[in-house]
C-alpha cells in the first residue's frame, strides 16, 4: 500500500466508524506526512539486499511499529502480529493477537498484550487488512475481521486508551494474554478491583504493572494459569452497555499503586478525542521544529516518518510521583525523568545529537538517568558495543547541555577507560598493547563469535578522544595527554600491506588467511567485513588519509568501497543493502558517504548521499520498507541530517559536515528560539561553495554556535 493511500484509508474508516479524531485532524499540519508504516515492511529485492534471501529468512528492513506513542514515552501501544520478531508487527502478516504496550524494534519488549474478542473459536488472534488499518503519530485503528471489532488506540506518557466497537454488544470479552511477551514471562498475575477494574503484573525479568479501568462492568474474571507462556486470563463484560467499549490502562515499573496513579494524573476522565488530540500536538510541535520548502512528496513524507521515527527510544521509565527502579531494582526517586539507556551502539553516531538539539531537556535527563545507573554500578551503561555514552555525553556537553553533575559523570566515564571487567571488554589488553586481539580461530564462518577485536580497537579509540574533550574542557591536562594519545590506537590495526584495517592475534602478527570482503558477526569485526570499518576514524581523518598514502591513496580506497561487487554468497543478517563493499543497512560504515569531503571531493560524496536518500529508503514493495533495521532511530536520524544538508561527522565535536539539502529551503527552530535557515537556491546537487550569513565559509563544516545564535547557510552548487 503506498503512502499517498493511507490517507484516504484512514479518513474512510474515522467516517465509517465514528471519528474521535475530528478535532486534532484539523490541525495536522506535519502529523499528516508521517507513516507510522515506514519500516514495517520486508525487503526482498536481491539487487539491493546484495543477496537472494535463504528460505525462510526476513530481511531486518526496519523492524519498526505503527502503533501509538509520545515522544519518548514509556507506553507504546502497538499491535503484535508475530512473537519473537522485531517490533512485534510485520507488515506481510494477516492476524493481530494482541495490542502491546511497551516496544523498541530490538526483539525485546512487547508487554501487556490485550486483545478484545467477541464468540472466540479456538486460538486467539483475528485477521485483518491493510485497506481497514490506519496509523497516525498518536493514533493506530484496525479492525478485527473475525471478532467484528473496531479498535482505535491512543496513548500518553504512561498511560493507553483503547476503544473497541463491538458489533455484536453481548458476549463481549477482553484477552490480557499475561503470558506472553517478546521476552520470557517468569510469572505473572491479575485481580479485579471493583466492578470496572483490573490490575497486575507481568514478570520478564523486570517487572511491569498495570492498572485498567473499563467504562462497562466486568461480569467474570476467567483465568487460566497454564504452563509458563501458555496461561492467559479473559474479561467477561457484562450485556446491555451500549456504545464503544473503552479500556484505560496505566504502566508502572514500580507498582501497581503507582500504574494507577499515572493513570489517573495523565487520563482521568479524558475522552478518547481529547488524549488522542493532545497526542498530535505534541508531535505537531515537534515535527514543526524543521519546515521544508520544495522537495517531492515522497521527499516529505520520508522526512517527517524519519524525524518522527528518530524520537521514540530512549524511553521514559519513571512515574508521575518521580519513582523508577534503579539499576539494582531498587525503587529510587528524582527530580529528573529517569530514562532507560540509549541504544548507544547505534544511536551516538547522530541520532543522540538530533534529540538533544530538538529536545534538550530530553537529553539532559537522559545524561542523568545514565549517571544515575552509573552511581549504582560504577560503570555508565554502554549498549551491545563499544562504549559510547563517552561519545554522547560529550557530544551533549560541548553542546551547551552541562546542568549535570559533570564532574562526577567525567569520573564513571574515566572508570569505563580504564577499569578491567567494568564497561569496556578486553580494556587491559587494549591499554597494554594498544589494540584489541583475536584468536586463530580455523576456518571462521559468518557466525563466529570471538573478540571483534578490530572493531572494539577502533571504537575504544574514539570513545578516548570523546572522553579527552571532556577532561580538556575540565583541564585535566594529564587525562587529556593520555586519552588522545589513546584515540591513535586505530593504526594499531592498520595493516599498510592489504591497506584495511585487520585483525591481530595475540603476538601482534596479522590474521591469516584474509578476506577483506567476508562479513563476521563477531571476529575481528562487529556485524561488518574489513571494507566496511576500514574509514573509521571520525575524530582523526587527516591521520587516516595519511594512512593510505595521502588524499589519492584514499581516495581510490574509498572509490573501491562503493564499487567492488558484493559476493552474493557472503549472507549475514544485518549486513544487507549493498553499494558494492558499503553496507547502509548497518551502521558501522555510516560515516563513509561523507569522506570524500575531507580530500576535497564533495561532490562524490554527494553523489553516494544522494543515491541513498531517493533509492534506500521508502523502498519495497509496499514502498515503506527501509534498508535495513532502523536500530532505535538511528537509520531515521541519517535520512533526517543527510536530507536537511547537516551531518555530525564526528558526533562528540560541536560541528556539521554541510551536503547540498533535498529540499529549497529548511528552517530549523532551534532549543532556544531562534532559526536556521538552510537555503539551496540552484538545481545543481554538486557543492560550489557554502556561505554562512552572507560569508563565504571556509571548507565544509559550520559550527554549532549555528544552533545557540541563529543564522542563514547558502548552499551554492553547480
Amino acid at each position: 500500500m503506498t503512502n499517498q493511500i493511507k490517507p484516504v484509508i484512514f479518513i474512510l474508516f474515522v467516517l465509517l466508524f465514528g471519528g474521535s479524531v475530528g478535532k486534532s485532524q484539523t490541525k495536522a499540519v506535519y502529523t499528516k506526512y508521517v507513516n507510522p508504516f515506514v519500516g514495517t515492511a520486508p525487503l526482498t529485492d536481491p539487487k539491493i539486499l546484495g543477496y537472494e534471501l535463504p528460505q525462510g529468512w526476513r530481511s531486518w528492513a526496519g523492524l519498526t511499529f505503527p502503533g501509538s506513542s509520545l515522544p519518548n514515552a514509556m507506553v507504546q501501544l502497538s499491535p503484535i502480529t508475530e512473537y519473537g520478531s522485531g517490533a512485534g508487527y510485520e507488515y506481510e502478516d494477516d492476524t493481530i493477537y494482541g495490542f502491546t504496550h511497551t516496544n523498541k524494534g530490538h526483539w525485546n519488549l512487547c508487554n501487556i498484550p490485550i486483545l478484545p474478542l467477541s464468540n472466540p473459536k479456538g486460538k486467539f488472534g483475528s485477521k485483518f487488512s491493510h485497506q481497514k488499518e490506519s496509523a497516525s503519530p498518536g493514533f493506530y485503528q484496525v479492525y478485527l475481521e473475525d471478532y467484528q471489532v473496531n479498535v482505535k488506540l491512543t496513548s500518553t506518557l504512561r498511560s493507553g486508551y483503547h476503544q473497541y466497537t463491538y458489533k455484536d454488544n453481548n458476549n463481549r470479552q477482553i484477552l490480557f494474554d499475561l503470558a506472553k511477551a517478546n521476552n520470557r514471562v517468569n510469572s505473572w498475575s491479575i485481580e479485579q478491583v471493583g466492578d470496572h477494574a483490573v490490575q497486575g503484573v507481568q514478570n520478564v525479568g523486570e517487572k511491569i504493572y498495570f492498572y485498567a479501568e473499563l467504562n462497562t462492568a466486568i461480569a467474570k474474571l476467567e483465568q487460566k494459569e497454564g504452563e509458563k507462556r501458555e496461561g492467559f486470563a479473559i474479561l467477561h463484560l457484562q450485556n446491555g452497555h451500549k456504545g464503544p467499549v473503552e479500556l484505560k490502562i496505566g504502566l508502572s515499573f514500580v507498582s501497581m499503586k503507582n500504574a494507577k496513579e499515572n493513570l489517573e494524573k495523565e487520563i482521568g476522565n479524558k475522552t478518547f478525542g481529547q488524549i488522542h488530540h493532545e497526542a498530535v500536538q505534541q508531535w505537531e510541535n515537534l515535527l514543526s521544529a524543521i519546515q521544508v520548502k520544495g522537495g517531492t512528496a515522497k521527499q516529505k513524507g520520508m522526512l517527517y516518518s524519519c524525524l518522527y521515527r528518530s524520537f521514540l527510544w530512549p524511553a521514559l521509565r519513571s512515574d508521575v510521583n518521580g519513582e523508577y527502579t534503579d539499576a539494582k531494582r531498587n525503587v529510587s526517586k528524582a527530580n529528573f525523568n529517569y530514562y532507560t539507556e540509549p541504544s548507544l551502539w547505534d544511536t551516538y553516531r547522530n541520532k543522540d545529537v538530533l534529540l538533544g538539539l530538538i529536545t534538550p531537556e530530553v537529553t539532559l535527563d537522559v545524561i542523568k538517568s545514565m549517571k544515575d545507573v552509573g552511581d549504582k554500578t560504577g560503570f555508565i551503561p554502554t549498549f551491545f558495543h563499544g562504549d559510547h555514552g563517552a561519545s554522547s555525553i560529550a557530544g551533549a556537553y560541548l553542546r551547551g547541555i552541562d546542568n549535570f553533575d559533570i564532574q562526577g559523570t567525567y569520573k564513571i566515564l574515566l572508570r569505563n577507560a580504564n577499569v578491567d571487567g567494568g564497561a569496556r571488554p578486553f580494556i587491559k589488553e587494549y591499554i597494554e598493547k594498544g589494540y584489541i586481539s583475536d584468536p586463530d580461530v580455523k576456518n571462521p564462518h559468518v557466525e563466529t563469535k570471538a573478540k571483534a577485536g578490530v572493531s572494539k580497537t577502533l571504537e575504544y579509540a574514539y570513545d578516548d578522544y570523546s572522553l579527552a574533550q571532556i577532561a580538556k574542557k575540565l583541564g585535566d591536562s594529564a587525562n587529556y595527554r593520555i586519552l588522545m594519545a589513546r584515540s591513535k590506537n586505530y593504526k594499531n590495526v592498520f595493516d599498510t600491506g592489504t591497506r584495511f584495517m585487520r585483525g591481530r592475534l595475540e603476538n601482534g602478527e596479522w590474521i591469516k588467511p584474509f578476506n577483506p570482503e567476508y562479513p563476521y558477526y563477531e571476529y575481528m569485526y562487529r556485524e561488518a567485513n574489513a571494507w566496511q570499518v576500514s574509514f573509521y576514524a571520525p575524530h582523526d581523518m587527516k591521520g587516516l588519509i595519511d594512512l593510505y598514502g595521502g588524499s589519492a591513496g584514499f581516495e581510490s580506497k574509498l572509490d573501491s568501497l562503493f564499487t567492488l561487487p558484493w559476493n552474493p554468497k557472503y549472507i549475514a543478517r544485518n549486513v544487507e543493502t549493498m553499494i558494492g563493499q558499503y553496507c547502509q543497512g548497518n551502521q558501522p560504515d555510516h560515516e563513509a558517504p561523507f569522506a570524500y569531503t575531507f580530500i576535497g571531493k564533495p561532490e562524490k560524496t554527494q553523489m553516494v548521499i544522494d543515491n541513498i536518500l531517493n533509492n534506500l529508503y521508502g523502498i519495497g514493495n509496499e514502498g515503506i520498507a527501509l534498508s535495513g533495521m532502523d536500530d532505535a532511530g538511528e537509520m531515521s536520524a541519517w535520512y533526517v541530517f543527510s536530507a536537511l544538508g547537516l551531518y555530525p561527522f564526528s558526533a562528540s565535536d560541536p560541528e556539521y559536515i554541510v551536503t547540498a539539502p533535498l529540499f529549497d529551503e529548511v528552517k530549523w527552530r532551534t532549543s532556544n528560539g531562534k532559526w536556521i535557515t538552510i537555503s539551496k537556491p540552484n538545481k545543481g546537487r554538486g557543492i560550489n561553495k557554502i556561505k554562512v550569513d552572507g560569508q563565504v565559509n571556509e571548507g565544509y563544516f559550520v559550527p554549532h554556535s549555528l544552533f545557540k545564535d541563529g543564522g542563514k547557510v547558502e548552499v551554492l552548487t553547480r
